[in-house]
């Protein structure tokens, strides 16, 4: 019973009501394109995109239509080895015809990660999948029948490609109407430019005011205005490849910290939606001094890198600079005062 008194409690404030709402009518826009044979993964990539719907709400999403309502089954598997090349399971599972696959990874930085391994572009955005971390695959007929059997075949060779095997697919796997299909995202139209309004007329023999002269404006290193938000969609975040940066001083001391700091404040500075993530011997790296203290890695140790967000950019100046922070010319990023955000992008 009191289970029972609590089961609606979202919905008793105005706030939970539309979040609860707006999440219902999510789910309600899919299930017509979704029956229409489009795979799940992709329609809510797509959503993902349009701003439609968060991260947050994909485990529930497919849990509610891929299990409960459409009855597909699934398996969670643990990777036993690290995935970093993607052609092989992208090769072998593109003309599946027989069959839905979805796949659910968690992945670490970038939270619960669809993929339809159909589909190309879905693996462009993750580097890797690593060893012992979960990845669920689903599979099934959309609103059809199924052949468990089959359903069954589909995971366990989903999986067995997921480990680096290239077991052959049964020949009945290419016949059939669930081949892939492309989720179009729709560009949004740019705001109607608004017509200057018109100067008022100055009547003969009334002096014009005179116009106050714009200063010249000084920067600063404060944060700028908000601004109006960005017309295009944000889209669905995605991660660079690992890049590596191998120190070149004797130790990567407490200036290379620094250093690094700096680097990736100023990065973070000219590109706000964009995450910098540290790895260090397989580990990701929360905070830097943590790991970086005198000694602890030496002349020639490898740092790798990544980027995740939607809009990429200067990557590649970002790897440099790294580079120069690892090295014995460090201090070069330290001559400025304290809070200085330095303007290197």
């Amino acid at each position: 019973m009191a289970t029972a008194v609590y089961a609606f409690e979202r919905l008793s404030t105005k706030k939970g009501f539309n979040e609860s709402l707006k999440h219902f009518q999510a789910v309600s826009s899919l299930l017509s394109d979704f029956e229409d044979r489009y795979n799940l993964a992709d329609l809510l990539n797509a959503m993902i995109a349009k701003n439609e719907i968060e991260n947050e709400q994909l485990h529930s999403i497919v849990y509610a239509l891929l299990v409960d309502k459409y009855g597909y089954s699934y398996k969670s598997h643990n990777m036993k080895n690290s995935l970093e090349n993607f052609e092989n399971i992208h090769d072998q599972i593109k003309t599946w015809k027989a069959v839905d696959i979805v796949l659910a990874y968690y992945h670490p930085e970038l939270g619960l990660t669809l993929i339809n391994p159909k589909n190309k572009t879905n693996w462009e955005s993750l580097n890797q999948i690593k060893r012992d971390e979960p990845v669920v695959v689903y599979a099934g007929c959309f609103a059809d029948s199924q052949d468990k059997k089959s359903i069954n075949k589909a995971i366990d060779l989903v999986i067995q490609y997921l480990e680096g095997r290239k077991t052959k697919a049964p020949a009945s796997f290419t016949s059939g109407k669930y081949g892939y299909r492309k989720v179009e995202i729709e560009e949004e139209k740019p705001w109607p430019k608004k017509t200057p309004a018109r100067k008022p007329r100055v009547k003969a023999g009334m002096p014009a005011a005179k116009r106050a002269e714009p200063t010249a404006p000084v920067k600063q290193n404060t944060p700028s205005a908000p601004q109006q938000p960005a017309l295009k969609p944000a889209g669905k975040m995605r991660m660079t490849p690992m890049y590596s940066v191998n120190v070149t001083n004797e130790l990567f001391h407490n200036g290379n910290v620094e250093a690094w700091k700096k680097i990736i404040e100023s990065y973070k500075a000219k590109h706000p939606s964009l995450e910098v993530y540290i790895f260090y011997d397989g580990e990701r790296i929360h905070d830097i001094n943590t790991l970086f203290k005198w000694g602890k890695v030496k002349h020639g140790s490898p740092i790798l890198f990544a980027v995740a967000g939607d809009e990429i950019k200067d990557v590649a100046k970002l790897q440099r600079y790294l580079f120069q922070g690892a090295s014995n010319r460090f201090e070069d990023f330290l001559r400025f005062p304290v809070n200085t955000v330095l303007s290197l992008f």
